[in-house]
Parts: C-alpha cells; structure tokens; sequence
C-alpha cells in the first residue's frame, strides 16, 4: 500500500501526516534536512515502484496490441530466441511515446525500500498472471486495468512527496537567501 495512512509507522506515513511541515520555519536546520532526505528517499522509492507497474503495462498493452493486429504480430515471449526477446522488451519498454511520465525530476538516490511498495504491485501481478500472455482478452484487459489504478494511486503518493520535498527545499534556500546559514 502507498498511501498515507493516519497513525501509520511507515516513511509515506510520517511524511505525509499532516503536521510534517508545521513550524518548519522555527526547526533547527538539520531537522529541516532530514525530514527533507526522508521525503526524498519515499519519492525515489515511489518512483521506482511506478515504473515498475508502468513496465508490466507497457508489456501487457503490447501483447493487447499484438492481438489486436495494431503491434507487432510476434509475442513478446514464446518460442523466440534470447536476442530477439531482448530486442523486443527494449523496444516495449524503451519507447519514447509514454504519456504518463512525471516531472522529469533526477533521482540521485538508489530505491531503499522496494519492497515495501512493491508488495501491492507484486500481489497485483500475480493476481493478473502477467507472465501468462495467453490469458483470454477480457482478463487481459481486466489486468491492465487493475495495474493502471494501482500505478495511478503510487502516483498520487509520489506527487504529494514532491509537494513536501519542494516546501522543504524551499525553506533551506529561503534560509540561504537570508543568510542564517553557516558553511
């Protein structure tokens, strides 16, 4: 689960509750840095988690596509060599037409706490079968569906981190501007 939840002990939790950024103007410098580094650390860990879900759409919607005679007629899998399944997955999960990207922010940290957000995605997946692309069209269409609105809800966690991480930002370069900061 990505979303706040009031009481809860995760990261998302503390720093999404809504008190986090009371009085940031009066914390001490370093505290407004930590919180600032925890929030960092969910959206890279949202991030990652996003575009996990995001891949297996995309895989997903290509065989949908596949079927459908609008993509390309071999399965992504099968009988194929490693190659061409490779060449395959790059093209699919490398394209460059997606419409779902989020605001291009650089993630200078590594994922910490994959698994934490991973587990509804993971759950998700193995409910849908998506190694199993030869499920009938409706469960197809059923799991990208599932995926999408779980991907959409990670979002919306990944963009109220954003707005934390920005309100903290700015108040350490409000602090800077005012010169209350010693080197």
């Amino acid at each position: 689960m990505t979303e706040y939840m009031p009481g809860g002990r995760r990261r998302i939790d503390r720093v999404l509750a809504p008190g986090y950024l009371d009085g940031i103007d009066t914390l001490d410098l370093e505290e407004v840095r930590v919180r600032r580094a925890d929030a960092d650390q969910e959206e890279v860990d949202l991030s990652y988690a996003r575009r996990l879900l995001q891949g297996r759409i995309d895989l997903l919607r290509a065989e949908q596509q596949r079927r459908s005679g609008e993509g390309s007629a071999e399965p992504v899998f099968g009988n194929r060599t490693d190659e061409a399944i490779a060449e395959t997955l790059k093209r699919i999960l490398g394209a460059e037409k997606r419409t779902d990207r989020g605001l291009g922010r650089h993630m200078a940290a590594t994922p910490s706490r994959v698994g934490e957000h991973r587990r509804e995605a993971e759950r998700a997946v193995s409910d849908v079968g998506v190694s199993d692309l030869e499920m009938p069209d409706a469960e197809l269409e059923a799991a990208i569906g599932r995926l999408v609105e779980i991907e959409g809800r990670v979002s919306q966690s990944r963009k109220q981190v954003q707005l934390v991480v920005d309100t903290l930002t700015a108040e350490v370069a409000r602090r800077y501007q005012l010169d209350q900061v010693s080197l």
